[in-house]
């Protein structure tokens, strides 16, 4: 293997392939480059001099500027490289790439009464609030994998809760960020019934979210007829008598969805049903060069099937946005698109933050150093499609082709936001080990290492570290893509297998507790 690659004709660093020791020399084109530190694997080394202010080059753009003089052969990192980025808020022209070559393939999938497919067969308990977050946990637990034998054909039932739903302006935007949020994951088309769980005093009603949000039909508290009814069920701990009562009828309410639930059974359908969110977490030096441009051929297949690929975490867009710009379908999704990275750069500054505080310690463990470079990395992840639209958070994914969702870069709430927009899959890469599952989307998750594969093999499903063993970007792009049409059909992943998405859940809320 190689000491170190150079990703671009320009650029004047490498990436460090595996360790690289002082004094060991290896050539870069024509040049052999002496090393005057150790360098870890992921990290860079200098391969011309830089002056104190020059451009750091990696991918053929500028990562940051040198903090001090670079030689031929040093480490460049946080100690001699830092992140200088100008976002450009003026748009004259656009270049839309053209359509990729359709492609006609199908999957395994559940067809849902309103035409949408989904990949997954779950019933979904949803807490309006807090409050009553702590009984729909112990409603779901009392329907473990030996009772669940009963109903063969149910992926399971989740309880999603989260920490808030009141002390909020009623209306504002915290409140509807939360309540379109749960909306989305009520009417998922992996979840096949649901039953909603409030306390009855709460800013986040039921009855709110169903007038703002449009939701699955709700039925009655009495819950008549449920067994012929397409309905959600509504509970209200106050109105049932409290925690007992509740969860004893919630159980018997539970029994009753899930026999409607085990009715469904896979049919073979087109695969523009899919909609995939793109992910990365745990980044380290080599994720922009194996596994996301790897999920980027395969988000460019799905859209070729005329399916949705969806980026998201905003903060780590910044730096690379122009890339995005470039490919928007019209000048008012290029704008959209910048609009939402200025409000993030107002929204860190009133806390005293700036954007470039990401990477984090674990991402610059793995070499990467500033935002810029980091970002440039993740929006591999999107393929080579034109860019059809810009969504706020958890918003309904409702265009096909790529498509931007304004997310933090927390994981679970990034996600979080994608799959109540509508997305049946997970394509999840990582440098570093992110274990991570998400109830009721398959997660799929792709190592930018092969050592990472190995070491962590019962948690990775897909190794895209081949590629600095020789395989093509291409080639392992297109085996990713396949098998995600598997997973999509109902082969399991590891966090399946391992029972992991229960506590992943995490909605994002802008605006203050009240």
């Amino acid at each position: 293997m190689i000491p170190a690659i150079r990703l671009h004709a320009i650029d004047n660093v490498a990436v460090a392939v595996r360790s690289i020791a002082k004094g060991e020399s290896f050539f870069a084109s024509a040049d052999e480059i002496v090393a005057n530190n150790a360098v870890p694997p992921g990290h860079k080394i200098a391969l011309r001099p830089i002056s104190q202010g020059d451009s750091v080059l990696k991918y053929g753009q500028p990562i940051g500027r040198a903090s001090q003089s670079i030689q031929i052969g040093d480490h460049v990192h946080s100690h001699n490289l830092a992140d200088e980025h100008v976002v450009q808020t003026e748009i004259t022209q656009t270049f839309p790439p053209s359509a990729p070559q359709q492609l006609s393939r199908t999957f395994e999938g559940f067809v849902r009464t309103n035409g949408r497919v989904g990949t997954r067969n779950f019933v979904a308990i949803v807490s309006s609030v807090n409050c009553s977050a702590s009984v729909s946990k112990m409603v779901a637990a009392r329907f473990d994998a030996e009772r669940m034998q009963r109903w063969p054909n149910v992926d399971g039932v989740v309880a999603l809760t989260h920490e808030g739903g009141c002390a909020m302006a009623y209306d504002g935007l915290k409140h509807q960020m939360l309540s379109r949020t749960l909306a989305g994951m009520v009417n998922h088309c992996n979840v096949a019934a649901c039953l909603m769980i409030g306390l009855g005093c709460e800013q986040n009603t039921i009855g709110y979210m169903a007038q703002k949000y449009p939701l699955v039909p709700l039925l009655s508290p009495d819950g008549r007829e449920l067994s012929q009814s397409d309905k959600t069920p509504v509970l209200s701990m106050q109105d049932e008598g409290g925690t007992r009562k509740t969860i004893e009828k919630a159980e018997r309410l539970l029994e009753i969805l899930l026999e409607r639930a085990n009715q469904n059974r896979r049919t073979t359908v087109d695969a523009s049903h899919l909609t995939v969110a793109l992910e990365c977490g745990g980044s380290d030096g080599y994720s922009g060069i194996t596994a996301n441009p790897a999920v980027g051929i395969a988000a460019d297949r799905f859209v070729a099937c005329g399916g949705a690929a969806v980026l998201s975490e905003t903060s780590e867009i910044f730096g690379a946005e122009h890339l995005l710009v470039a490919r928007a379908r019209n000048p008012e999704v290029a704008m959209k698109l910048i609009e939402r990275i200025e409000w993030w750069k107002q929204y860190a500054a009133m806390f005293g933050q700036q954007l470039d505080n990401n990477p984090s310690v674990g991402n610059k463990a793995g070499g990467l150093t500033t935002i810029t470079e980091k970002s440039l990395g993740a929006v591999s992840k999107s393929g080579s499609t034109a860019l059809e639209a810009v969504y706020e958070y958890a918003y309904p994914i409702t265009t096909k082709g790529l498509s931007v969702m304004d997310t933090p870069g927390f994981d679970p709430s990034s996600v979080t936001g994608k799959v109540a927009g509508g997305a049946n899959l997970i394509l999840f890469t990582t440098g570093r080990g992110s274990c991570f599952g998400f109830k009721p989307t398959p997660s799929i998750k792709i190592t930018s290492n092969t050592s990472l594969y190995e070491r962590l093999d019962e948690d990775m499903d897909f190794d895209a570290g081949r590629i600095l063993k020789g395989a093509s970007v291409e080639e392992i792009g297109e085996e990713l893509f396949e098998y995600a049409l598997r997973v999509a059909s109902g082969e399991l992943t590891k966090s399946e297998q391992l029972g992991i998405g229960d506590n992943e859940f995490a909605p994002w809320a802008v605006g203050p507790v009240l």
